[in-house]
């Protein structure tokens, strides 16, 4: 894909992943092979002050979101950085590259129409978790929608990304939606601009229903003005399908009948689930993720489906080692930059809290976190490599043979060690003298004997050259 604009220095553009209402979203390479997902906003900043109201709700909101990383989590994108463009003035986030196809294309061939019960269950718990995360941070997603899940092959786990959504105001909020949001999955509430923690639990439960049926209670024919609001009207008023017929009918012919009929048996808590979720009103839904993950594990628990509980506890067990090790190294990269701090701070350096650099005073050097640790990184490397250099290196061969020079003879260089052998130096010189003189005449007698030859006389050209 053809790069349009530059994002930001240091950021390479490589091109459009998707776009839509909320902003459009872009691969992008920090260095080397380091691949990053970038969101642009749709409205454009063109003064980084707080006297601008579009660039202080931006400020405000991706505060807001650095909670986020805070804690690690494994089922939610990492947040990396925000800023303006330098060309279009448009803000955007950063966040990590989750290499993987998302729910949707999971639904599309080669893959089943529908997804088995025992993975239904695996998305609902990590979903769950993920949204559960936000909601405790005070962060509301606003945006879940298959698409916008997508399954790390790296990982294994599946991953909740694009908060785009989450760093709007309320008035472009209402915009994008009206324009380009994805309305098969928005709750009722959304249509007046109103986001919600029971916002995000109704999506929740309309990508739960996907992936038990195949589609969407309510799918969007066409993207025209009429056809949406057919849709949003739908929300607002139409009882939700029948969730057990919907499934029946999208059953694979591939499957057998065996198959088939283990895999209609959807565990009574998980309908349940699903039920509350899609309530139209706000107040009878879960009040927050927080609350929709508990149910869901303890549903599961209480299923008579022994299977089913133990997938729940293998899961819980892996995602749980899983933020251990994360945790860990966390706390070996705080400790390294511990120790970088103070290097920076016995050689007056100074941090600054509002651009999270540090600084010398009363200098133009600036350095941020990742500059100085990379100077410090490459310092060690090279001392190192001048350490294993000067280890390995090997004496230098002296070479002792005496040096002829015309009219001064052999000479002996400084560093010879060997005591110097006169007689010798008086034989080899001796012999030089003899094998020159002799090449001599030797030169000489062959001239003699060739004799010169007379020069060629030319006709002349007419008598005139």
């Amino acid at each position: 894909m053809s790069k349009v604009f530059t994002i930001t220095e240091g950021l390479e553009n490589l091109g459009a992943l998707r776009t839509g209402g909320q902003g459009s979203v872009y691969k992008g390479r920090r260095m080397g092979p380091i691949l990053t997902a970038v969101k642009l906003l749709p409205t454009p900043i063109y003064s980084e002050s707080e006297e601008d109201k579009n660039f202080r709700n931006f400020k405000n909101e991706v505060a807001k979101l650095q909670k986020v990383n805070e804690i690690a989590n494994p089922n939610v994108v990492k947040f990396l950085s925000s800023g303006i463009t330098e060309s279009g003035s448009l803000p955007y986030i950063e966040m990590e590259y989750i290499e993987g196809p998302d729910l949707c294309e999971l639904l599309q061939p080669p893959h089943e129409k529908i997804f088995m019960l025992q993975e239904v269950i695996r998305v609902a718990y990590q979903l769950s978790n993920a949204l559960a995360h936000c909601h405790q941070l005070g962060i509301k997603h606003g945006d879940i929608k298959s698409n916008n899940v997508k399954y790390n092959i790296n990982t294994g786990n599946y991953v909740l990304l694009d908060f785009g959504m989450a760093i709007l105001t309320e008035e472009q909020r209402r915009t994008s939606i009206r324009n380009a949001g994805a309305v098969e999955f928005m709750a009722p509430e959304q249509q007046d601009g109103d986001m919600l923690q029971q916002t995000d639990v109704y999506s929740f439960g309309i990508i739960m229903y996907e992936l038990l049926t195949g589609q969407v209670p309510f799918p969007l024919e066409g993207n025209s003005e009429t056809n949406r609001n057919q849709v949003m009207i739908a929300h607002l008023e139409a009882p939700i399908p029948d969730l057990l017929t919907a499934r029946k009918a999208a059953m694979p012919q591939s499957w057998t009948d065996e198959k088939q009929a283990q895999e209609m048996q959807v565990p009574q808590w998980l309908l349940q689930v699903v039920n509350k979720c899609l309530e139209k009103k706000p107040g009878n839904r879960y009040t927050s993720a927080v609350e929709l993950k508990e149910a869901i594990v303890n549903g599961s628990l209480s299923s008579d489906t022994k299977s089913q509980q133990g997938i729940l506890l293998t899961e819980n067990e892996r995602l749980q080692a899983e933020l251990d090790q994360q945790r860990e190294a966390e706390k070996d990269k705080n400790k390294l930059l511990a120790s970088l701090e103070s290097v920076a701070i016995s050689a007056g350096a100074k941090y600054n809290k509002d651009d999270g650099i540090y600084e010398r005073s009363k200098s133009l050097v600036v350095l941020s976190k990742g500059a100085f640790a990379g100077i410090i990184i490459i310092a060690i490397a090279f001392m190192g490599l001048s350490l294993y250099a000067f280890l390995t290196k090997k004496a230098p061969v002296i070479d002792r043979r005496p040096i002829y020079t015309s009219g001064k003879g052999y000479l002996h260089p400084p560093y010879v060690l060997a005591p110097y052998d006169e007689k010798a130096a008086i034989d080899a010189i001796t012999a030089a003298e003899i094998k020159r003189v002799a090449a001599k005449k030797k030169k000489a007698a062959d001239a003699a004997a060739t004799p010169a030859e007379k020069p060629k006389k030319r006709k002349k050209f007419l008598g005139l050259f």
